[in-house]
């Protein structure tokens, strides 16, 4: 298992699937998110589209933050959470093109991690006491009022804006890496890298997660965001 599939000749297993699954089915929550918060979508049930992608995406944080613990070794927080002084150092040495490739996730990508982590959350945990002034309420919405409920849509859609930026920087960093001949998107596809000289921490473990505990972190998330809407 700490070698998930890892056949092709010249490449390296990083990702595992639990990692990958989580990280694409987020990335559609997230689009579904946006197009219906905004309207854009021709959705006749969009208010009911849009409050359980919000769900979701709170089942897959929990599962992120568990999986941060009990995943793979790049997958855990252990592995990329690094200070500021490394990170700044990293930023330093990406600007004069000296910086050194990291096997799992780079300081930055590390950050970029803990700001999704962070703000979808946050995102996901105020939508449901928001409410849009007419008669769309969020599920926890009467555990709160009217006055209070607005003043969490107001941060609601605040951080939906942090969101938007971050995940442009997000998008350019990715454009940027691959100018540089590291293929992210790919990477997080099939969970490969090109063989190369990378950086690793010092961190031990698998690089494959047990698709066993995935499924019960998985499990345990829907039950914490069950627990939670039924409070």
């Amino acid at each position: 298992m700490a070698n998930e599939f890892e056949k092709d000749k010249g490449k390296i297993f990083v990702w595992d699937m639990p990692i990958r699954l989580f990280h694409w089915v987020l990335v559609i929550l997230v689009i579904i998110s946006i197009l219906t918060g905004l309207g854009w979508s021709s959705l006749s049930n969009e208010t009911m589209v849009h409050e359980w992608s919000g769900i979701s995406i709170l089942v897959l944080v929990f599962f992120r933050i568990l999986w941060g613990f009990f995943g793979g070794r790049h997958a855990r927080f252990l592995d990329f959470i690094k200070g500021p002084q490394a990170i700044l150092s990293y930023i330093k040495c990406l600007l004069t093109g000296t910086h050194q490739r990291w096997k799992g996730h780079n300081p930055m990508g590390g950050l970029s991690v803990i700001a999704f982590i962070g703000l979808l959350g946050a995102q996901a945990g105020t939508g449901l006491f928001a409410n849009d002034d007419s008669d769309v309420e969020g599920p926890l919405f009467d555990k709160v009022g009217k006055d209070l409920s607005d003043t969490i849509t107001t941060f609601h859609y605040d951080i939906a804006t942090l969101i938007y930026v971050v995940i442009g920087i997000h998008v350019v960093a990715i454009v940027l890496y691959r100018f540089q001949g590291e293929r992210l998107i790919a990477a997080m596809m099939h969970g490969h890298k090109e063989e190369g000289d990378y950086k690793e921490s010092s961190m031990k473990g698998p690089t494959a997660g047990n698709p066993f505990v995935a499924l019960v972190m998985l499990a345990a998330s829907v039950g914490l965001v069950a627990f939670i809407l039924n409070i």
